[in-house]
Formats: structure tokens, C-alpha cells, sequence
């Protein structure tokens, strides 16, 4: 299994604190065979470092008293974690891929489903954790070992579900750090409010969000960068990987990988092909299709983006429940879980 489940429960400190605990056995080695931490590191102590974490403490002080927590349980410096946090709005491209779907079934229901790509190393090294805040709905998410929860794919206990999907700017902006902001979305009891945190705070780097909720008949298709989001009603299906493709973001400089261009041109032509009586089956086909030379479902050991899947998420959301099932690489999903009733 790709993953391993872990509970969690705490203030904010507390939960980072565990966090990083969960990461420390694991973060070192990480760290010293990773092509990005090495691109990162002559950006310790830099001007525009100390700028983002101004932005982050005054924008989400709850996140950064996680961020606090994370680093005292790693037992790494705190100007060390907030830059391995904040790799993709100092770098232009990072070891952070993804692929993600959506679909309205004629029954009403949503789905969003994701691929999360990224470092090869970490399969079978990462975690899928549940964690029970005091002052917020609590949320599960795929974790990357010493990155904040939220920027791969998650869903919390009011029923948002949110999965992200790289995207590689070609400009640095100060501004809230594009990871600090999927884990503050995570907070958010509702789409409106998910939306408003997303247009109103100022972003440092770029994501895709998708996202959805119980309740809510709509399903949204964000494209954040620096001065700029867009946001698009998703009509019945949905496909996007690493690069913007709304057009109201065309002025925004960013880089596309073949890999990105690749899987966007597939997902594209599978989603054209789904009918109103489309379901899981058909995502879990869609993300695990194997086709061409830069396929969806990435395990090639020379992947150009240096990058491998290392699971795959289904989010079915309802009227007032949101199922999650947890797949690596077969279609069998390994985990079930019922977001919404805190029950396995």
C-alpha cells in the first residue's frame, strides 16, 4: 500500500506538532536525495523568504502555528520548513505533478478524483491522515512527509473536498504561500467560503484546485497564480493537469511539460467520451489509463517530471455525506472512509 492511515487530534500546534513526529524517522534521507531541496537551499536566509512568512503569519496565523508545530516535531529550524513549504513559489517547477477529474452523475452525484504524482521516492513512504482540530472542521489528507496537509487532495468534516493540481509559474510574487493556502481551505465550511479565501488573500506561487461539497450541486474549477484567479463552474465533466487552461488566465507566464501536455490532451478526450451514466468505474479507468508515451498513471523510473503516482483519491459527494476510497495503482481501492461521520 502506498500510504499509511494515522489519527490525529489537537489544537494547532499539537497537530503539527504530530505531524512532524510522523515525518521526522523519514525527512532526512528525503531530504538529501531530493533534487528540489537542493535547488531550495540557496534561498536560506533570503530577503523575499522572510517576506512570505510576513505574509503567511499575518493572513493565516492559525496555519503557521501548525507550520511552528511541524518544525518542532521534525526537530528542523522553522526557516527550513517554511522553505521546503514554500518550494513551489520560490522554484518554477517542482517534483509535484498531479491529474484530477470531475463528474455529475444524473443521479445528482459529484465526483472528484485525482492522481497524486510526485518524488518516485516517496511511494510507499507517504501518509493518509485524519486530524481532529478544536477550532475547525478537522479533514483528512494525503501527506507529504514535512509539507503541511492540503496541497494533494483532502476533504474535511463540513464536506468540501478540495484536490490540487501543480501548476509551474513563471514569476515570484510576495504573498500568502500557495501551500498555507490548500491547507486553509481545508478550514472552510463551505464552497462560497473556500472561493472567497482564494480571491481575496494575496498568492505567492500557483495551484488548480478542484473543488466540491455535500449539499452543493456545483462543482469548481480554480486556476490561482499571482494577481490573478479564475474561477469555472464545472458543467457535467472535467479534466485538468499541470497547466492553466482557462482562458482568462492566457496572460500569466507558466511552464508546460510534455508530461503536462500529454495528460491534458488525454484526460480531455476520455472525459469527452462519459455519459450521464458515468461513474467511479470510469474515473478510476480514466486515472489509471496507461496510453502513449507520457501515460496518465505515471510509474516510468525516467519520467521526464521526475515524478510517479503514488495513489490515486475518489471522492463520491452526496447531499450530506462524502465518501473517500484510496487506491494504488489497481482497481481495488485499499481504504474506504466516510469523510463527513469520522467512521472507517
Amino acid at each position: 500500500m502506498a500510504y499509511k492511515y494515522v489519527r490525529i487530534a489537537g489544537n494547532r500546534r499539537q497537530t503539527g506538532l504530530a505531524l512532524g513526529k510522523l515525518a521526522r524517522p523519514l525527512m532526512a534521507t528525503y531530504l538529501n536525495q531530493s533534487r528540489t531541496w537542493d535547488a531550495l537551499r540557496p534561498w536560506r536566509g533570503h530577503a523575499f523568504l522572510d517576506e512570505l512568512a510576513q505574509q503567511a503569519q499575518a493572513a493565516l496565523p492559525a496555519i503557521w502555528e501548525e507550520l511552528e508545530g511541524l518544525a518542532e516535531g521534525l526537530h528542523m529550524p522553522i526557516e527550513d520548513v517554511l522553505l521546503w513549504n514554500c518550494r513551489g513559489d520560490l522554484l518554477h517547477s517542482t517534483t509535484d505533478g498531479c491529474t484530477s477529474v470531475a463528474l455529475k452523475s444524473a443521479d445528482g452525484t459529484r465526483w472528484i478524483a485525482h492522481n497524486e504524482d510526485g518524488d518516485p521516492y516517496l511511494h510507499g513512504r507517504c501518509h493518509l491522515v485524519d486530524v481532529a482540530l478544536e477550532d475547525a472542521p478537522g479533514y483528512l489528507s494525503f501527506y507529504y512527509p514535512g509539507s503541511l496537509p492540503g496541497h494533494t487532495f483532502g476533504a474535511n468534516r463540513a464536506g468540501l473536498v478540495q484536490t490540487i493540481n501543480n501548476l509551474r509559474i513563471r514569476q515570484r510574487h510576495p504573498g500568502v504561500p500557495r501551500m498555507l493556502m490548500a491547507r486553509a481551505v481545508l478550514d472552510c465550511a463551505t464552497l462560497d467560503e473556500a472561493v472567497a479565501k482564494l480571491r481575496d488573500l494575496p498568492h505567492s506561487g500557483g495551484f488548480h484546485h478542484t473543488l466540491g461539497a455535500a449539499g452543493d450541486p456545483r462543482l469548481l474549477s480554480a486556476e490561482v497564480a499571482p494577481g490573478e484567479v479564475s474561477i469555472q463552474d464545472i458543467g457535467t465533466r472535467y479534466g485538468h493537469a499541470n497547466h492553466m487552461v482557462h482562458a482568462d488566465m492566457g496572460g500569466v507566464a507558466q511552464i508546460v511539460t510534455d508530461s503536462s501536455r500529454a495528460r491534458q490532451n488525454r484526460i480531455e478526450g476520455i472525459v469527452d467520451g462519459w455519459s450521464a451514466g458515468s461513474g467511479r468505474d470510469d474515473l478510476i479507468a480514466a486515472l489509471h489509463d496507461t496510453t502513449g508515451e507520457l501515460p496518465i498513471l505515471r510509474t516510468a523510473a525516467d519520467d521526464p517530471d521526475d515524478e510517479n503516482t503514488l495513489a490515486t483519491a475518489v471522492f463520491e459527494i452526496g447531499e450530506s455525506e462524502v465518501t473517500l476510497r484510496v487506491y494504488d495503482r489497481k482497481p481495488k481501492a485499499d481504504i474506504v472512509l466516510d469523510v463527513m461521520s469520522d467512521t472507517e
